[in-house]
């Protein structure tokens, strides 16, 4: 009997008892988001390391062990088609040790990352990867994205926009030459999308509580030139998910459906939006527009329930940075506060942190950079029950 066919009975089995035992949502639910640096330089690397055994993929698997997510965006997960690397991923890494953990649901989902445009986006006169991919990559799928769920997702209404059009945007922020020209000419604003990755909306059954994932990685606002192209469009993907979550019509899925979320409908926003509200590089404070939509929590945004960490007040002291924000709202090395867990305004928060141990905890080796990840994971405990 072959691996795919075991997994497919377990799975099955699994979800036996997991309607057998579980026929109440336990609240509240744990929301999280990871960049968990899973990527690879080459296609196929990722898969032949998990196999092989990888103490990086082993040391990402135990830091969701101890926080124990009940959905989880996991990212810089290359993708594959097959799902068989996310599947020995949850297998051989997720469910093994003293604390194993249990995900019978989950989607990967294809990226704009390394899937080459017609466009010389980078303006050196040629058209190659990973520049000029629709979104940057060495291959299709590096960076990618998955998520992972102890409850079932409704895989037909599954929402998708990686070959939306950044033209297609009201008002695109389009990147400005030095020289005062249009850095794109008309036939490369036809062909770029605005997403780079995808921005997917995943909606979850809770027991009939219908909570929609809506996940995004905007690029990084750095890596380019006084053009700031970078910059604008991480603002315009950022742009994006505060349009679709207030609901607007100009916005059009992959599979043909317009609109934004439907009005009234409960979600959390979970990503690495590499923005961060008060430092770094983001073009016109990119993240702040969102983070002030009357259709979040403020409580997590800019309230008594922002996650924070007693590693990132730490870290930050001995880098001996001069920051704006507050140092313990941030979630990766470089002192910025970047990744996000965003409930809608119906739902009520009861907890959320920043998961960074001081170097002196038990578990503190697992957020050294060299062993994880440069990011760390930010969870959100929520009643999904209307406040």
């Amino acid at each position: 009997m072959n691996r795919r066919i075991l997994l497919s009975l377990y799975v099955f089995l699994l979800l036996v008892v997991v309607t057998a035992c579980n026929k109440e949502v336990k609240e509240p639910i744990r929301f999280a988001t990871f960049n968990a640096a899973l990527n690879r330089p080459e296609q196929g690397m990722l898969l032949k390391d998990l196999k092989m055994g990888c103490r990086q993929a082993q040391n990402v698997a135990s830091i969701i062990q101890i926080t124990r997510p009940d959905v989880l965006c996991l990212q810089e997960f290359d993708y594959d088609a097959s799902e068989e690397a996310l599947e020995i991923f949850m297998t051989k890494y997720l469910q093994s040790g003293e604390d194993p953990i249990t995900y019978p649901y989950y989607m990967t989902f294809a990226s704009n990352t390394g899937v080459l445009s017609t466009s010389d986006i980078n303006n050196d006169g040629k058209v190659a990867l990973p520049a000029d991919g629709y979104g940057f990559g060495a291959f299709e799928g590096q960076y990618a994205f998955v998520i992972l769920s102890k409850y079932p997702i409704d895989k037909e209404k599954v929402r998708t926009f990686q070959n939306f059009k950044w033209e297609q945007m009201p008002n695109p922020s389009w990147p400005v030459a030095p020289e005062g020209t249009q850095w794109f000419d008309d036939k490369e604003k036809k062909d770029l999308r605005i997403s780079s990755k995808t921005q997917v909306d995943v909606p979850i059954d809770m027991n009939g509580h219908m909570i929609h994932a809506i996940i995004a990685h905007p690029t990084p606002p750095v890596f380019d030139g006084k053009e700031d192209r970078n910059g604008r469009r991480n603002y315009d993907e950022i742009r994006f998910l505060k349009d679709y979550i207030e609901g607007c019509d100009y916005m059009i899925d992959d599979k043909g459906g317009k609109g934004g979320l439907e009005k009234g409908a409960s979600f959390v926003v979970m990503g690495d939006m590499n923005a961060d509200p008060y430092d770094g590089d983001s073009y016109r404070s990119a993240i702040v527009p969102l983070l002030k939509s009357p259709r979040l929590n403020n409580e997590v945004t800019f309230g008594a329930k922002v996650p924070k960490s007693l590693g990132a007040l730490e870290f930050n002291k001995k880098m001996k940075r001069n920051h704006k924000g507050d140092d313990a709202m941030d979630t990766n090395v470089f002192g910025l506060r970047i990744d996000y867990v965003l409930p809608s305004s119906d739902l009520l928060v009861i907890d959320s942190k920043v998961y960074w141990n001081e170097k002196n905890h038990k578990d503190g080796a697992l957020t050294f950079k060299k062993n994880s990840s440069d990011h760390r994971m930010v969870w959100a405990d929520v009643n999904i029950t209307k406040k």
